[in-house]
């Protein structure tokens, strides 16, 4: 069957805006910026562009993903971001509820993710071509049935949250490319940026902001 884009009519919500940069939670089912197609062009940064004209990219989450987003307001500050990023100077948490309960309480995935061409925009792990991937994770607390986790990604690859934890046998709630059966029956992914550091693309002090998961 193929996607039908239905974007939530949720609005961001911002949680910090300054003359450089603008730091906004956004909602789950909304594409960060504008796909292929006129059905595809509502998007977060369209959404931001009323009030802020002069908004620029530095990251993306997924459609389904809901949290904290931070945007360059000048050029200057969108290569200072971009940058961060690109080095890893970034600090980002994730809040996610994943399938049965995850062993032990704390740990590292380090696995090498590449496109499945064939099945995109999903990924998959390979261990020749893929590129590095390492991810974090640390209980919050656990049944039978489902465990509530940090994950801290050390790297940005595409859906490497997602893929990461269904490798582990744990696939996050809701995932509709990665988990199956009961895992896959919510009403969304249950995956959340819950909190994002970055040092001020102009004073170079620490910033840290956070938004609480809806789920």
């Amino acid at each position: 069957m193929s996607f039908v884009y239905q974007p939530t009519e949720a609005q961001p919500q911002v949680i910090h805006a300054d003359h450089e940069v603008l730091v906004v939670d956004k909602p789950s089912g909304l594409l960060s910026v504008p796909g292929r197609g006129e059905d595809r062009t509502d998007c977060l940064i369209e959404r931001l562009r009323g009030a802020f004209p002069t908004v620029l990219l530095v990251h993306r989450l997924d459609l389904d993903t809901s949290g904290v987003m931070v945007f360059g307001l000048t050029p200057h500050a969108q290569r200072n971001l971009s940058k961060q990023f690109e080095e890893r100077r970034t600090k980002k948490v994730y809040v996610a509820r994943l399938h049965g309960r995850l062993e032990p309480r704390s740990g590292t995935v380090d696995l090498p993710l590449i496109v499945d061409w064939p099945n995109r925009p999903r990924q998959k792990v390979d261990h020749d071509q893929g590129r590095p991937a390492q991810t974090d994770w640390r209980v919050i607390r656990a049944s039978d049935d489902e465990t509530r986790v940090r994950l801290m990604p050390l790297t940005g690859r595409s859906h490497q949250l997602r893929v990461h934890m269904a490798e582990l046998g744990h696939p996050i709630l809701g995932d509709p490319l990665y988990a199956s059966g009961a895992a896959a029956d919510f009403p969304r992914l249950m995956l959340h940026a819950e909190s994002l550091r970055f040092k001020h693309p102009e004073t170079g002090v620490s910033m840290n902001f956070s938004a609480s998961a809806p789920f």
